[in-house]
């Protein structure tokens, strides 16, 4: 079940929702959101409910340990150490284990014949994994308080709007929220818009621009180079609109049960370099990196050498923690040095360049970026590169090609404008107006509208991250 489903929008939520107002008292619609997220990922993944229910006994556990010991570093420091290796070994074996035997298959002639074991990735292991990480690092560094009650723990592991393709919420953004949250008709108004925003920016966006993508992609050699141009630049637009829609209804569903989630798109198709691409990108990705890996390495505390080998260990990992291919280890390689440069020299000079070519400077490399991120199959991400700086036999772009873009030219030039702020001035603006209320309601109702003739029309087009 996915949040951009009929099922899920007209008969999931609105149980959920009625069973979560219905019952009074903040214990017992924890107790109702943990059951209920259960059941949520167990539409999907009925067994590795288990393994959820492991990671969280486990690190509640650790918690309650680590809190025990808190006055003797050295037990509580081992405490952690055994359930990080616990957690990091749980996401190697489901997340890499065929691509370490692909690997050593590769290296070693004689393994050839050994068939690689097929493992099912558990949907969003690698975010709930690190959410329930963070609590047990928190609690040890004394940034946060123990959580004794194991519902309110599982809750928020579990909780559905944000379990199976983030945000990353850590544990101390929510702490004070579990016990002391507020719903109000103003915040569940807000949390209904929002997700009809993420919903609209899903299905009638991302999934065009993906049949887009999806044929650009294996016509490399007949595309032309404009052709594969707009290929790539339809990917980067629909994987901005397919998880920023994610993470705008994720964030929207918290607010319809009282919680408030930490924004995690800010427009990064308006940065002006690669750092600031960063910041603007999967922030809460980015935050937890910085925070769990990036500082307890040395960050930029240490000299420049350690600083720089510091960027690429973390880039080289956010890479890998995207999918268990070599493709997306050499992507956070990618701009690992793309970030090095800048902090070397390139930054002083973007600073110096007009706004407009520092953002051009900044889209061309990212694009290509997202070309390393999506061809899992190295060999065929060359050709398909070559296509982007040579004109071929298709010469500028080929007539079939040209039919089939100009068909897409209308979603293009929304996603364009919509990955802008330029939509939230126009609408901030007319909010101000007496009627913006009602504006507001009829743009919700045209958009629910659109979105479920779509999806009943449409097939099954899962969220991109759902598969890290």
């Amino acid at each position: 079940m996915v949040f951009s489903s009929p099922l899920f929008i007209f008969i999931f939520l609105p149980i959920t929702l009625a069973a979560y107002y219905l019952i009074p008292g903040r214990a017992y619609r924890n107790v109702v959101l943990f059951i209920l997220s259960l059941l949520f990922y167990a539409w999907g993944e009925p067994t590795f409910v288990l393994l959820m229910v492991f990671s969280i006994a486990m690190n509640y556990s650790a918690g309650l340990l680590v809190e025990k010991h808190k006055d003797d570093k050295k037990k509580a420091k081992t405490v952690l150490i055994v359930s990080v290796i616990i957690n990091l070994l749980l996401l190697a074996v489901f997340k890499y284990t065929a691509l370490f035997v692909d690997s050593l298959k590769s290296i070693f002639p004689f393994m050839r014949s050994f068939a690689t074991p097929i493992i099912p990735l558990p949907i969003g292991i690698s975010f709930y994994t690190f959410q329930a990480m963070s609590y047990v690092i928190d609690l040890y560094r004394r940034e946060t308080g123990v959580q004794r009650n194991p519902i309110y723990f599982g809750a928020y592991v579990t909780l559905f709007p944000q379990l199976i393709a983030g945000p990353i919420v850590r544990y101390r953004d929510v702490d004070d929220q579990l016990v002391n949250r507020r719903e109000s008709m103003e915040k569940f108004v807000s949390g209904i818009k929002l997700f009809t925003v993420g919903l609209a920016k899903k299905v009638l966006i991302a999934n065009q621009l993906a049949s887009l993508w999806n044929v650009l992609k294996v016509g490399t050699e007949t595309n032309g180079i404009l052709g594969s141009w707009v290929g790539i630049i339809a990917f980067s637009l629909q994987i901005y609109f397919d998880f920023g829609g994610y993470s705008d209804m994720a964030i929207g569903l918290g607010r319809m049960l009282g919680f408030e989630f930490l924004k995690n798109f800010d427009y990064p198709y308006i940065s002006k370099s690669i750092s600031e691409f960063w910041r603007r990108w999967h922030i809460s990705l980015g935050t937890w990196f910085r925070e769990y890996v990036y500082i307890p390495l040395g960050g930029n505390r240490k000299s420049l050498p350690r600083t720089l080998v510091n960027l690429m260990v973390v880039w080289g990992l956010t890479g890998l923690w995207h999918g268990a291919s070599w493709n997306f280890a050499l992507w956070g390689l990618y701009f690992g040095v793309l970030l090095i440069l800048e902090k070397l020299f390139l930054g002083k000079l973007l600073e110096k360049l007009p706004k407009w070519l520092s953002n051009l400077y900044m889209l061309v490399l990212v694009v290509l970026g997202w070309a390393l991120f999506d061809f899992t199959n190295l060999s065929e991400l060359g050709p398909f590169l070559a296509s982007l700086f040579s004109v071929g036999k298709s010469g500028i772009i080929s007539h079939d090609t040209l039919v089939y873009v100009v068909n897409y030219l209308p979603v293009l030039i929304a996603a364009c404008i919509g990955s802008s702020p330029i939509v939230k001035k126009l609408h901030d603006r007319a909010a101000a107006n007496p009627a913006g209320e009602w504006v507001d309601i009829a743009l919700v109702a045209a958009g629910l509208i659109l979105c479920t003739a779509s999806l009943v029309a449409g097939g099954y087009n899962p969220f991109i991250y759902f598969r890290f």
